[in-house]
């Protein structure tokens, strides 16, 4: 573990220290811009009225119905969209250094597996549903959706591990060929879908750019279980992936069950993937530069990797949806967009600098 240790750029607890502040500041700013800007003092408020239990009226002083709707503003439509975001991008960012670790690939993320492309094509079947039957009136788009895209996802998952798997054993090199195939084929099955979509391929390509449009308080509190579970499993498996790092052969002899653990921890960074995607559609890009950023300014000690991965994709991902919902006024870009535009270039300068080193 010293070798580990000794690659370290900056303190860890200083640098997670800074990235918390500045995600707090970043919810803060991310609440008080929008179609309505309000200002910073009046969030600032709302914030500190929620956690001291002040009622909304009192809490903006109040009497003329502006407080009111400033704190339902933030509350009620911001808040959760935020919140939204925040656990997407923890959750993308974490798996993204998880498959990384895992596979012994740079390139690893829940792309390059198959993950996205799962939810993608059981959201896509979900949206084109009503089209063909005739379902309850309780069966909304928002209700059938995120929960077919999350069955997508681990469908998706199961036929990647599936075909990478040899003897029981399952091989990095496999699983990422596997989520190549598995990928282009359920791409191949959207494309098929986008073509009979009709009036829905609207509604199929926009879930597919991803978004936050529609983020309720209910999305916050299913995907919150599933990100802090997951979390907590790969953080205490973080000492696992360092070792299996140095390779099988290496983890083997270190007395790690490297092909248990492997298949566990996939298991779980995919699960959290999935809960992730269901809530947000297919976003780009966060969990494959993320880690990337966070292993040039910490090193590859999982232990410091996978907590910044947390605060980094989150701070990310709020920053990014921000920009996605103000930065062409009364029309809002999707949030997979900005990310693939920012994420590309700056992934690009990331890889030409390791190339030349």
């Amino acid at each position: 573990m010293s070798g580990v240790n000794s690659q370290r750029r900056i303190p860890a607890l200083f640098y997670c220290l800074l990235l918390l502040l500045l995600l707090l500041l970043m919810i803060i700013g991310a609440a008080a811009v929008g179609a309505a800007r309000l200002p910073l003092s009046s969030v600032w408020q709302v914030f500190a009225d929620l956690f001291s239990g002040v009622s909304g009226s009192v809490a903006m002083g109040s009497v003329d119905g502006v407080g009111s709707a400033a704190r339902m503003i933030v509350l009620d439509v911001r808040l959760p969209r935020i919140m939204s975001a925040l656990l997407v991008g923890s959750a993308l960012g974490v798996a993204g250094a998880v498959f990384q670790g895992l596979l012994l690939n740079s390139l690893a993320d829940p792309f390059t597996i198959g993950v996205s492309a799962g939810a993608a094509f059981g959201a896509t079947i979900a949206i084109l549903l009503p089209t063909y039957l005739v379902l309850p009136a309780f069966l909304s788009d928002a209700a059938i959706v995120p929960g077919f895209a999350f069955v997508g996802a681990l469908f998706s998952l199961s036929l990647v591990y599936y075909i990478a798997r040899n003897r029981g054993r399952v091989m990095p090199e496999s699983m990422i060929l596997a989520g190549v195939i598995v990928a282009s084929f359920l791409s191949a099955l959207i494309s098929f879908c986008q073509s009979i979509a009709g009036e829905k391929l609207a509604a199929v390509v926009f879930w597919i750019m991803g978004g936050f449009s529609g983020a309720m308080w209910s999305q916050v509190l299913l995907l919150l279980p599933y990100c802090l579970v997951c979390m907590l499993i790969l953080q205490a498996h973080a000492g696992d992936l360092n070792i299996m790092a140095m390779g099988d052969t290496t983890a083997l002899q270190l007395g790690v069950e490297v092909y248990k653990i492997r298949r566990r921890l996939l298991m779980v960074a995919a699960l959290m993937t999935a809960a992730a995607v269901s809530v947000s559609g297919v976003i780009g890009f966060v969990g494959l530069v993320v880690p990337h950023i966070n292993r040039i300014l910490l090193g590859p000690d999982h232990r410091r990797l996978l907590p910044a991965s947390a605060l980094l994709g989150g701070l990310v991902l709020v920053a990014a949806d921000t920009l996605a919902r103000t930065a062409a006024g009364a029309t809002e870009i999707p949030v997979g967009v900005v990310t693939a535009l920012l994420g590309a270039p700056f992934f690009c300068i990331i890889f030409k600098k390791k190339f030349h080193q």
